[in-house]
């Protein structure tokens, strides 16, 4: 069984809500998921002992959050080459952050990223049956990436 974190930032809770659909997918397929907002990571220390990572963070005004950039210059201080990645946001009109954290995670970072691309939503499925379903088979789809 592999270990993974889902860390987000969320601002209305929307990001949040996919972030744990998708930790229920990891468990789905098998493995542990720790779900943490990044507000609580102070050092680079407590993101360490992971198999897997998966970032999310909402678009605000076509951008990562100023929280998420900072978050991403701790974990990059960790060597996740090769460690098994995804990212995901939520929307109401653009949708940039999740492609944005996916090409860090995949061309900086040099993580096995997840097959699907970056998971963006619009905040009014999210909700939805169609919302929690794409949140649990994307944690699927991350938990399928680990070698049995």
């Amino acid at each position: 069984m592999n270990k993974v974190l889902v860390a987000y930032a969320s601002r209305t809770g929307k990001t949040e809500k996919i972030a744990e659909n998708i930790s229920e997918g990891i468990r789905m397929a098998g493995h542990d998921a720790d779900l943490v907002k990044i507000s609580a990571v102070k050092t680079e220390k407590d993101l360490e002992g992971y198999d897997g990572y998966v970032f999310g963070c909402p678009t605000y005004h076509r951008d990562l959050t100023p929280g998420m950039k900072n978050f991403l210059f701790l974990a990059e201080k960790l060597n996740l080459v090769g460690k098994v990645g995804g990212a995901f946001g939520a929307y109401t009109h653009s949708g940039e952050s999740a492609p944005m954290l996916f090409d860090t995670m995949e061309f900086v970072f040099k993580m096995n990223m997840v097959d699907l691309r970056a998971l963006s939503l619009k905040e009014g499925i999210i909700d939805t049956d169609e919302g929690r379903k794409a949140g649990q088979d994307y944690g699927k789809a991350i938990g399928g990436k680990f070698k049995k």
